[in-house]
């Protein structure tokens, strides 16, 4: 057991070399193309070091970065070769490739920086941290319950905004010593402003039915993952009623850890194969694309796992199913949300089509999901979180002035840690 996973481990070291060099390859013949901002413009950076495979984390805020971008000249910082050349491509927005800690300094050093927003948690941000006389902000990739919601990391940040007063609670119960007043701004969801497109269904009376699973997890109490356990049953019985439409949504990460999940989720695409090549007029999509939002708005009942997915489609007010984790260890906070929500066990995963009947013509079900959904987001009215975005980066920007003339004539040591090393990999290629 030791050495085969020995050998798997030297032959994704071996994938990781060969794609790092294709992308520096790539990067370098398309780079010209990619001009930099011109200096004295950035006031808003968003700073990402992750590589391709997390890109989903700063996908949904496409929207409302460009949206923001009319206001103010806002561009993305990458620091990995396989992301940038996707940025480059899909974000819409100017984005800097800084391989080295140097070429971060220069970019602050050539830009009238106000704030720098984070939409996740990875390690290498503290590479930005260093920099003072800016705003780090954490704009985190979703709202849920998991653990990561609740991480001390949350201090390292000057601010951070979060959805809503559910998020306030659920940091009041776990950071100690914690000026959430000050330091914690609740905005609601900007991406549900532009929760649309996507594909033209047909207007036939099929149940579309979003089944939107995460992945398996690093370790077992973090193992919320159903395509393994629930994800067959439930979408072959969905795909034999005649009335449903599957849109199967499987997490970017599915079956990266255990082979288990990877063997469920080919085996559920090629059921909806299958079933499109039965019935032509099904329409049952397997969607693996980068633009998330489409697919919440449109389905008339989701299901999904403990997971920001869950809290997304809250956002939409429209009914949703959770399935329960296997694993007994696997960490659920019911102390809200998930307290009320509909559940569907691994058991329950053949009765799913008798659920959701019940959850898509229950009045009690409905009401309960108003109640969290506002409770989660405040006022979800088409623009509503937009509008608090804005405002909440307008005080910061005002904050930031107030600061800085407190600060005038201070002198920022830019010069480079000798102990920053340059990022020279692709974590999870």
């Amino acid at each position: 057991m030791t050495l085969r996973t020995d050998l798997r481990a030297v032959r994704k070291l071996i994938s990781n070399l060969f794609a790092t060099r294709r992308n520096r390859a790539e990067l370098a013949r398309v780079r010209a193309q990619h001009p930099p901002p011109p200096p004295g413009e950035i006031e808003i950076a968003v700073y990402f070091a992750d590589s391709k495979v997390n890109l989903y984390q700063i996908r949904q805020w496409y929207r409302p970065l460009q949206e923001l971008a009319r206001h103010h000249r806002v561009a993305i910082i990458s620091r990995t070769p396989s992301a940038v050349l996707s940025l480059w491509n899909e974000s819409g927005l100017p984005t800097v490739y800084a391989r080295s800690v140097a070429d971060l300094e220069r970019f602050i050093a050539a830009h009238p920086l106000k704030i720098v927003l984070y939409v996740n948690q990875n390690a290498k941000n503290f590479q930005m941290f260093r920099y003072g006389g800016l705003w780090h902000t954490f704009i985190n990739h979703g709202e849920s319950d998991k653990m990561y919601m609740t991480t001390n990391q949350f201090k390292a940040y000057d601010y951070a905004l979060v959805a809503g007063q559910a998020a306030l609670d659920r940091l009041s119960h776990a950071l100690w010593n914690f000026d959430l007043d000050r330091r914690v701004i609740p905005i609601g969801r900007p991406q549900a402003d532009h929760f649309d497109g996507g594909p033209d269904l047909p207007a036939d009376g099929r149940v579309v039915v979003l089944y939107s699973p995460t992945w398996e997890g690093d370790r077992a109490a973090a193992a919320y993952g159903s395509i393994a356990t629930h994800g067959e049953r439930l979408v072959e019985a969905l795909l034999s009623t005649g009335r449903h439409r599957v849109i199967y949504r499987p997490h970017p990460l599915s079956g990266v850890i255990d082979p288990e999940t990877a063997r469920a989720n080919r085996a559920i695409m090629a059921a909806i194969e299958r079933a499109n090549a039965t019935d032509a007029r099904a329409g049952h999509i397997v969607d693996t694309g980068g633009e998330l939002g489409w697919q919440l708005a449109i389905a008339d009942v989701a299901i999904t796992d403990i997971s920001a997915m869950v809290y997304d489609r809250l956002a939409t007010g429209k009914p949703i199913v959770i399935t329960r984790p296997v694993a007994p260890e696997a960490d659920v906070d019911e102390r809200g949300y998930l307290g009320a929500a509909e559940w569907m066990t691994a058991d329950d995963s053949r009765d799913v089509v008798a659920i959701l009947d019940r959850v898509l013509t229950d009045e009690d079900a409905r009401l309960r999901l108003q109640h969290w959904s506002a409770h989660h987001f405040g006022d979800t009215s088409p623009g509503a979180a937009t509008e608090r975005f804005h405002t909440a980066i307008e005080h910061l920007i005002a904050q930031w002035h107030v600061h800085a003339a407190i600060h005038v004539g201070d002198v920022n040591d830019l010069e480079a840690d000798p102990d920053d090393i340059e990022l020279d990999e692709e974590p999870g290629e």
